[in-house]
């Protein structure tokens, strides 16, 4: 999910309702039932966690009736089975607009430090929320100029009215903008996955938890040779991450020699990354790095889908960007340092592969608490 310059200023505008009618809510403290390792996400001070606006929040992310035309929810493109992506390359809004860029997995986004692919702006979820919702370049849900409508059409509804009163008891007006934002942001920051092989067997001390090949994959992936932990580093597999103990939370972007039109670094003019909105020249193609975890399962890979298999992600950075592996070429002048190509053997790819496969977690991906309340698992 993006912004663009031409939508900027509404959507900043409209950040302004966040802040009003909606004050704290007194409430028993939310139980994150933390995986072992895990640290406890930071949370707004304006947007304490409670079970009702969780509830609230799922129920919404839901909701067809999110959505302009009413075709589409939040879950259209962020799906539960495939850990809260879609499977294409890039996603279609509701109205058949096909974006540019891969659709994000939602899997710990509570501790992500930015949102978006190339947004440094974008640091919660309840500002993000509002790109979906209203966003014109690309259109997602369709709302546009259109947030009386919306608005008219949840709070229509006697039964999920009640539901914003019960989750927002000292807000003045109870289905609001800011209420919306708050509960689809509460939903998503209780969509916590560490239940992998690779957590039973670092967190939960099961010996057995990793196969031998796993366990061979993963030095792989934490040595010097391949440098992977370096954007992919800590519990979450991300360096941009940020939770309630940290002390200033870093917002890293980078560029992998995915493209370099011209042999100077240039990124094809559809999507040049972080240097849209910052202009510096050095920002060209930077993105942020994803969180690795369940990364099996949220192919196709890298911001615009270009690349549809963890293999060919692999062949990707063994070969020092994909502009290299296809013309054979220099390597990018603006490419992070760590791509820098490295050898493996056809029994080497294979064990860093199940690796990645170990970070799957099953039970996220079928866990009745972030289904759709309207066909639970």
């Amino acid at each position: 999910m993006t912004w663009r310059a031409g939508t900027r200023v509404g959507l900043l505008t409209a950040l302004a309702w966040l802040g009003a009618g909606c004050g704290g809510d007194a409430a028993e403290p939310y139980d994150w039932k933390l995986p072992a390792g895990f640290p406890t996400p930071r949370v707004p001070a304006d947007n304490p966690m409670t079970e009702a606006k969780v509830q609230l929040g799922r129920r919404l992310f839901y909701d067809v009736r999110l959505s302009q035309n009413g075709t589409q929810s939040c879950a259209s493109c962020h799906e539960q089975a495939r850990a809260f992506t879609d499977g294409r390359a890039t996603s279609v809004g509701s109205t058949g607009h096909v974006h540019r860029r891969n659709s994000q997995g939602l899997a710990n986004v509570a501790y992500a430090t930015s949102l978006t692919w190339a947004n440094p702006a974008l640091t919660s979820l309840e500002s993000q929320a509002l790109v979906p919702l209203f966003g014109k370049e690309p259109v997602e849900l369709g709302f546009g100029d259109r947030e009386p409508e919306l608005l008219e059409r949840l709070r229509s509804d006697a039964a999920l009215a009640a539901e914003f009163r019960g989750a927002f008891p000292d807000a003045v007006e109870p289905v609001s903008l800011a209420t919306l934002t708050r509960a689809l942001a509460s939903f998503q920051r209780s969509l916590i996955s560490g239940g992998s092989a690779y957590d039973r067997y670092i967190y939960g001390n099961e010996v057995e938890a990793m196969t031998r090949q796993q366990k061979r994959g993963m030095e792989l992936f934490f040595s010097e040779r391949l440098e992977c932990d370096h954007c992919h580093s800590g519990f979450n597999f991300q360096d941009a991450t940020v939770h309630e103990t940290t002390f200033e939370p870093i917002l890293p972007f980078h560029n992998t020699g995915l493209y370099n039109e011209d042999g100077q670094g240039t990124y094809p003019a559809v999507d040049p990354g972080l240097i849209e909105l910052t202009g510096r020249a050095e920002d060209m193609g930077r993105f942020r790095a994803p969180s690795l975890r369940n990364v099996a399962v949220t192919g196709p890979y890298m911001h615009d889908g270009s690349l549809e298999t963890l293999s060919d992600v692999l062949d990707h950075y063994a070969a020092g960007g994909h502009a290299r592996l296809v013309s054979g070429g220099e390597a990018s002048p603006l490419q992070s340092g760590f791509v820098r190509g490295f050898t493996l053997t056809a029994q080497e790819k294979e064990d860093v592969l199940a690796f990645l496969e170990s970070l799957t977690d099953p039970g996220f991906l079928t866990d009745p608490r972030f289904s759709d309340p309207a066909n639970p698992q």
